[in-house]
């Protein structure tokens, strides 16, 4: 079996998204559209042979709706013989599609495989594609009544099982903006980032992080997730996450250059990683965002590593008690952990997410110089996709 390698991996800057954010004027095709396109110039790779584009996108519904990929590769310029599908696991959407890619190359149905995602949140607000309906159903009603929960009311009874109070989660929340602007004022992000054309400007650095935040900036925020039905239904719930304590909803896209060994050797490519293993579970719908400690479990079981072996972890910051209860599960060391931030700083745009997350992976690894790096992304419907990636040294 065809290790598959990782060539290269970019992605955009992360805009805010809501109207006026810095890419909210840029439609979600012609963003993943540049995004693939400087995949392609800087790598190299002759675009006629890449086998197929796997784009992880959540909210499939108006400007995100006719197949995204497709029409981003279109957009490109790119040759049309090129196929691509658009995947949707949630919050995982761009890891499976770097998963699927992966495999694809493994099994030998590719040589050069195209792994992204993208994500307008600010154009194609999350949720929008429901517009009201029922998207569970009545057995599922029945089996898990009265009913399963919103993300956040979930994010809250994770801190509660957990036993994290409200100090913890905004001394992360703090450490995530605090670690991203180091990162970007170091110009860690430089060589990971490719320049988006906007209206009237080319925007280059992340737009989400705030400089300064502190515990004590994040003393006055309110509760998010707190409403008068689930405080009835909750009564002894010590509401504590706050939007900073929360992933941004943000703008952004990013794409990995996955290859088989006989393309790179054909094309004369030095690759930079390769792909230990997969996996990808279901966990408890009901607290939602469990999931990632039992992928994290069993992919490590699944490669032989060690929590002590592990260089880098990335375990994305959907709410600060989702990484928190990880670590207090996992044993892992903090400094190991997000060490350039993560969503809470730099944003979740849903579909991206999972190929941003293999990107700053991929350059903060090279940077220190580690082996071998984890990630997991928590999803909705109570799942999460875990891969091991280890760095050619």
């Amino acid at each position: 079996m065809s290790p598959a390698l990782v060539i290269d991996a970019v992605r955009s800057p992360m805009g805010r998204g809501r109207p006026g954010g810095s890419l909210a004027d840029v439609h979600p095709v012609e963003l993943l559209a540049q995004v693939v396109s400087a995949l392609v110039a800087r790598s190299g790779v002759d675009p006629s042979d890449v086998d197929d584009l796997l784009v992880g996108c959540v909210t499939q519904s108006s400007e995100q709706s006719g197949n995204v990929g497709r029409m981003a590769w279109l957009a490109a310029g790119l040759p049309e013989h090129v196929p691509s599908v658009t995947i949707e696991r949630k919050c995982g959407s761009g890891q499976q599609a770097v998963q699927f890619a992966a495999q694809g190359v493994m099994a030998g149905s590719y040589d050069i495989v195209i792994a992204a995602g993208v994500e307008s949140m600010s154009r194609v607000p999350i949720g929008s594609n429901r517009q009201g309906a029922d998207s569970y159903g009545p057995s599922v009603h029945d089996r898990y009544s009265p009913g399963l929960l919103p993300q956040g009311v979930a994010a809250e009874l994770v801190a509660q099982r957990w036993g994290l109070d409200r100090a913890q989660l905004d001394e992360f929340a703090a450490r995530s903006h605090e670690l991203a602007h180091a990162a970007d004022s170091s110009g860690a992000f430089v060589r990971e980032i490719v320049p988006i054309r906007a209206p009237g400007r080319v925007v280059k650095r992340d737009e989400t992080i705030r400089p300064g935040t502190s515990v004590d900036s994040l003393h006055d925020l309110r509760p998010a997730f707190r409403t008068d039905e689930y405080a009835e239904r909750f009564p002894d719930l010590d509401w504590q996450l706050t939007a900073a304590s929360s992933s941004q909803l943000t703008d952004g896209a990013s794409a990995v250059l996955i290859a088989s060994e006989r393309a790179a050797e054909r094309m004369g490519w030095q690759a930079r990683a390769r792909f230990r293993g997969f996996y990808a579970c279901g966990d408890d719908p009901m607290l939602m965002l469990t999931a990632p400690i039992a992928a994290t479990r069993k992919i490590l079981q699944r490669t032989g590593s060690s929590v002590e072996e592990i260089d880098h972890f990335e375990v994305n910051e959907a709410f600060a008690s989702v990484p928190l209860a990880w670590q207090l599960e996992l044993g892992a060391d903090s400094a190991r952990l997000n060490p350039r931030g993560g969503a809470i700083a730099l944003g979740h745009p849903l579909g991206a997410t999972g190929c941003r997350l293999l990107t700053t992976m991929l350059h903060a690894m090279e940077d220190a110089d580690h082996r071998l790096g984890l990630q997991t992304v928590c999803e909705a419907g109570g799942m999460a996709n875990a891969l091991v990636l280890e760095r050619f040294r």
